[in-house]
């Protein structure tokens, strides 16, 4: 049986699909599907509240505003960014998000590190 420690906080199911493959431990992927209710992230993050919150959303108003949400509600979360240009975390280069996970302290897969441009 796995133990999660980390619980990544996503946008959406597309998010989930490019940093799961990257990651090399065990994380619980939570997506937030756009909502923006306290209710409702509590309704999602509340099985997970012994593990550690990483949010990693996209950089546009919608990110903003749940990045906002997430910290007022669950301000030990460590935020994590990708780079504007990118726009969202589903259209960034995966070695860019290896690169940001890595910094973050998440253990990653052999070769997403490497600039395949």
């Amino acid at each position: 049986m796995k133990i999660i420690e980390k619980v990544l906080i996503v946008e959406g199911r597309q998010d989930c699909l490019q940093l799961k493959p990257i990651l090399n431990e065990p994380v619980e992927i939570v997506c937030t599907n756009g909502t923006v209710s306290p209710h409702r992230l509590d309704e999602l993050l509340q099985p997970y509240e012994s593990c550690d919150f990483y949010a990693f959303f996209d950089a546009d108003d919608m990110g903003e505003k749940l990045r906002k949400l997430v910290q007022q509600e669950y301000p030990n979360t460590h935020h994590l960014y990708t780079l504007p240009r990118y726009g969202g975390v589903e259209r960034t280069p995966r070695y860019h998000l290896a690169k940001v996970l890595q910094g973050a302290k998440f253990k990653i897969k052999s070769g997403y590190l490497l600039d395949k441009g």
